[in-house]
């Protein structure tokens, strides 16, 4: 715990974290927004929802890198800006626009989504000190685990008991003052000795865009297509045994372990390697589909709680450590597109493996998508150079130990 009173003393930090909870919080509360609206107020089908939220989800992955690259070049207030006015405009048009244009605008506002992951990591990484960096990213894991609890389940609770338009209406609310309160902040993006001089410079894609990296963005991808399989496994699960009713529950059990995991792995003395952490998430996975029950899930999904926090934060941690300062925001917005691009991708791939098999088969084609990513960023880390070179930013050098084995 004091590494993380250490954390939480740093100027600025606290307040940073509350807003980007609030923000992230009615993001991931997005997709069940713009689902309700599409299913309930305009009375179509959740296939066309699916569609909306698609276009939502692909506006994000094509984004992130793009808006990264405008906070290296322009500034984060410019950034923020050129996001928070259409957002607001977006969700206050939503209860009136028909479908085909809340389509095509859904994927501009996922395009112009306000870059709250990616902003919140990157000043994380420019107001800590090396020996603070890994419980900061362990905390807003845990961050991001609590959005996850709080978001949907909220939106669900006032859906009924106002309409889908005036939910809509909040979530946009809460990203706009999200983004406005990021800007009031203005945190910063480089740390003071990065300022200036060559770590201020924007070095060429080739030069840091390399196997390390790729590795990290891999397993990025891989831990987010593995918990959007989870989600849609547990559904599947208690729906065959009549008790969909529970998911929610056994979601928020998987929620709260993985904060718990976020906070313990935060106060331990030494990283693990992200293929490490990766791997292990992969393989207690798998047998979470022998529960049959809601408790017995409950039970099943501990250990796969317990490191998913974990296995974010040293994800992020690498992609900050390996990122040059002048090209941060780019490689933040990669980290953000890979994870769009597995939650899009691990649901439709888990649907096929149940609708295949059995819901068990889900939770298989899970843990076997985070196993498969893991050993890839493994091998792909092993490529890389053994030692990086004596110009390299003493950051590389600490990534190794959270990227890949010594060889």
């Amino acid at each position: 715990m004091i590494r993380f009173r250490q954390v939480l003393v740093v100027p600025g930090m606290t307040p940073l974290l509350g807003v980007s909870l609030l923000a992230r919080a009615a993001i991931t509360a997005d997709a069940t927004a713009l689902t309700m609206y599409v299913v309930i107020a305009l009375d179509m089908s959740y296939a066309a929802a699916g569609a909306v939220v698609a276009a939502l989800t692909a506006g994000v992955a094509l984004g992130g890198p793009l808006l990264g690259r405008m906070i290296d070049r322009r500034g984060l207030r410019t950034v923020l800006l050129a996001t928070v006015v259409p957002q607001l405009v977006f969700w206050s048009a939503v209860p009136v626009l028909p479908y085909a244009i809340l389509l095509c605008a859904s994927f501009a506002a996922g395009l112009l989504m306000v870059p709250v992951q990616s902003v919140t990591r990157q000043a994380i990484a420019a107001m800590t000190a090396a020996g603070q960096r890994r419980a900061a990213f362990a905390l807003e894991s845990v961050v991001g685990e609590l959005s996850y609890i709080v978001g949907p389940a909220a939106v669900i609770v006032c859906a009924a008991t106002v309409s889908p338009g005036v939910v809509a209406w909040g979530v946009g609310a809460a990203i706009v003052v999200g983004g406005a309160g990021i800007a009031l902040l203005d945190p910063p993006m480089r740390a003071e000795d990065e300022a200036g001089g060559e770590a201020a410079g924007r070095p060429r894609r080739r030069e840091w865009l390399g196997a390390r990296m790729v590795a990290v963005l891999t397993m990025g991808f891989g831990v987010a297509m593995l918990l959007s399989g989870v989600d849609l496994a547990i559904v599947a699960t208690l729906r065959e045994a009549g008790q969909v009713s529970w998911a929610a529950v056994v979601v928020v059990v998987f929620g709260v372990t993985s904060v718990v995991g976020g906070l313990v792995y935060g106060a331990l003395p030494r990283p693990m390697p992200t293929w490490l952490l990766l791997g292990l998430l992969g393989l207690l996975t798998v047998p979470a589909g022998l529960a049959r029950d809601w408790p017995w899930l409950c039970v099943a999904v501990i250990g796969a709680g317990l490191l998913t926090a974990p296995t974010l934060s040293t994800v992020s941690d690498a992609v900050s450590r390996l990122a040059p300062a002048g090209v941060r925001g780019e490689a933040t917005g990669m980290q953000s597109s890979a994870a769009s691009a597995g939650f899009a991708l691990g649901a439709p791939v888990v649907g096929v493996a149940i609708d295949a098999s059995v819901p068990a088969g889900g939770f298989a084609a899970a843990g076997l998508a985070g196993l498969l990513t893991a050993l890839t960023g493994y091998l792909l880390s092993r490529r890389s150079p053994a030692a990086p070179s004596p110009s390299s930013s003493s950051r590389a050098r600490e990534s190794c130990d959270a990227v890949a084995p010594a060889p």
